[in-house]
């Protein structure tokens, strides 16, 4: 790479992602950067829950674990690396690599700082005192009347406390609830010396972090046409090969599975997006001015990213206690499937006191409706018929239901069985996600760097308020009308015509349609309404359909707000994360003419 490129590495995109994952990109070829994303709301409060109970604990263990094996030759190869690992106790992280670096000889080495200042648990009622209601975002109520029920409560930090920290000459850098996207961000403008007013490259390392902050998902994990992806053994996690004007390329290492095409990425940039002006602490990204072009195998150029000031307060993820949660499961099988099921679902209610015993119940038949309507008629030979209760009295659910799951099976239904690892169903605690929003001059982002600490600014160059945000001149403007032809019509499903992905943020699903063809999308834009969307998810969407056009990636994005039984631990779906709703909608059968048909190649 040349003086004004780096190439930054992806290794990991959530706590549990594959642990061999940061060998293989520093073993794979050149790499500037190491970095790695393991936090998601839950996260903060299972951390906290450990550092209750520990105090050195709170952080994710399995970064150290990887560092292990690659902690030696980053340090010979130059390499530095950068993490939110330190979850909710980043200091204690800290000095568990510097321990991990003395062990392994190389402590003269390694340069270690820690961002915090995230954390703002302890300060809470300060905060309240002085005003700051922190009203959830979804709800519209104030945290002052769930006060007591408070986890943890982490202010997503963006760039500039890392930047500091390789200023001051850090190569491992570890942090607390950063967002997703800063860690890839900050690299950029500490090689490119990226101005903090200059929106446009700030855009383009926010969208370059977005794209490979899940891993595998843009190198063709998950992907719709998962059939035309070579070989998904040694999966090849993503490299961007970033450049001082704010164009990249995302691509892997030679010789790994997987793909990189323009619709992998395409697909990825979709992946839990909201209103095409989407939001960081850093800057505004338009995700409707990214170009993306095909430069060769396994390689994506993108450019022409715009970009705008960010908003003028930042997003807290507050943790809840929200009562407590049981589930339970039992094997049906055939002859006679469904309806044995459906007779076994109402005997163990009757045993369990009545579905109405309790603040929230659901039952569901895996292997049939579990994370959606059925997608056709005939019935299965088996299901997994699953029961779940949601209630803050937890005697209730420990005394009424848990013990009637396997309780019911001597006066129930022949042909059934309960899985090898399930006794009686353990009762978990229900940690409701909450967001909130909070006056960028009461977060003090620290770096503590050879034995000293320094509070770096969380202000902005300038702001905007979210609600004011322009569209672009390319917007739905520019989408060109379908007129249908007269070629032969065909019935087919969506995915003949589309790709797609979907994810969530709290109760709102996510759904991203991306079109196969110019003409394809033109169709799509007319006929996709949220309408036809909101009608698709009947019995599942219980709010709002919002749409959103984007033009340059040939996609039509939809939120889908109350989709998802509450979101996180709190809900009692199968499906609480909407993994399943894009293939759910590309499973819809359309109408269209045989010429449209046939532009999808």
């Amino acid at each position: 790479m040349s003086a004004d490129s780096i190439v930054i590495a992806n290794c990991g995109g959530f706590w549990g992602d594959d642990p061999s994952a940061a060998r293989r990109q520093v073993e794979g070829g050149h790499i500037d950067y190491l970095v790695m994303d393991y936090l998601a709301e839950v996260t903060m409060a299972i951390l906290q829950k450990q550092r209750a109970k520990k105090p050195e604990l709170g952080y994710t263990g399995d970064f150290i674990t990887q560092m292990r094996d690659v902690l030696v030759p980053c340090m010979e190869k130059g390499v530095t690396i950068i993490s939110n690992a330190g979850g909710v106790n980043p200091l204690a992280c800290g000095a568990a690599l510097e321990r991990l670096a003395a062990e392994l000889g190389v402590a003269d080495k390694v340069r270690v700082a820690v961002v915090a200042g995230d954390d703002l648990y302890a300060d809470l009622d300060g905060l309240l005192a002085g005003g700051q209601k922190l009203t959830n975002l979804e709800t519209g109520h104030p945290l002052a009347g769930v006060r007591d029920q408070v986890l943890a409560a982490n202010v997503y930090l963006g760039s500039p406390p890392i930047v500091r920290a390789l200023e001051l000459g850090a190569n491992v850098v570890i942090a607390g609830r950063v967002t997703d996207t800063s860690v890839t961000l900050a690299p950029m403008i500490h090689r490119f010396g990226w101005a903090a007013d200059d929106w446009d490259k700030l855009a383009a390392g926010v969208v370059a972090g977005h794209i490979i902050e899940c891993g595998c998902q843009c190198t063709g994990g998950n992907f719709t046409d998962w059939h035309k992806v070579p070989s998904h053994t040694n999966m090849g996690y993503p490299l961007i090969e970033a450049h001082a004007d704010g164009s990249f390329v995302v691509t892997k290492h030679p010789g790994t599975g997987g793909l990189v095409s323009v619709h992998t990425v395409s697909e990825q940039l979709l992946y839990e997006m909201g209103a095409p002006g989407y939001l960081s602490p850093d800057c505004v990204a338009r995700f409707d001015s990214i170009q993306l072009t095909q430069e060769g195998p396994d390689r994506v150029h993108v450019s022409g990213i715009v970009g705008g000031p960010p908003p003028e307060r930042l997003k807290v993820a507050v943790s809840v206690a929200d009562g407590y949660r049981s589930v339970g499961r039992l094997l049906v099988s055939g002859p006679d499937t469904l309806r044995k099921a459906r007779a076994a679902v109402d005997i163990i209610w009757n045993l369990a006191g009545g579905q109405s015993h309790y603040e929230a119940s659901a039952s569901s038949f895996i292997g049939w409706d579990a994370s959606h309507p059925p997608l056709g008629s005939e019935e299965p030979s088996e299901v997994l018929v699953q029961l779940a209760v949601r209630d803050h009295d937890r005697k209730k659910i420990d005394t009424d239901f848990a013990p009637m799951i396997v309780g019911s099976m001597l006066q129930s239904m022949p042909g059934m069985t309960v899985p090898a690892e399930q006794g009686r169903p353990r009762v978990a605690d229900v940690v409701a996600h909450w967001p909130a929003l909070i006056s960028r001059d009461l977060v003090h982002p620290t770096v503590t760097f050879a034995g000293t600490t320094e509070t770096v600014s969380a202000q902005a160059a300038a702001t905007v308020d979210p609600a004011t945000i322009p569209g672009m001149a390319m917007g739905a403007d520019a989408i060109a009308s379908y007129v249908p032809d007269d070629s032969a019509p065909v019935t087919v499903p969506l995915m003949r015509l589309c790709l797609g992905r979907s994810g969530d943020k709290g109760d709102t699903a996510n759904v991203g349609i991306l079109a196969r063809s110019p003409q394809i999308f033109s169709w799509l834009a007319q006929y996709l309404s949220a309408d036809v969307v909101k009608n698709h998810f009947k019995g599942i969407c219980q709010g709002d359909v919002e749409r959103h056009p984007l033009p340059n990636l040939l996609a039509v994005n939809f939120l889908l707000h109350n989709s998802l039984g509450g979101g996180g631990t709190s809900s009692l779906i199968f499906d609480a994360q909407g993994k399943t709703y894009s293939q759910y909608l590309l499973s819809m059968e359309v109408t269209v003419p045989s010429s449209l048909l046939a532009t999808a190649g």
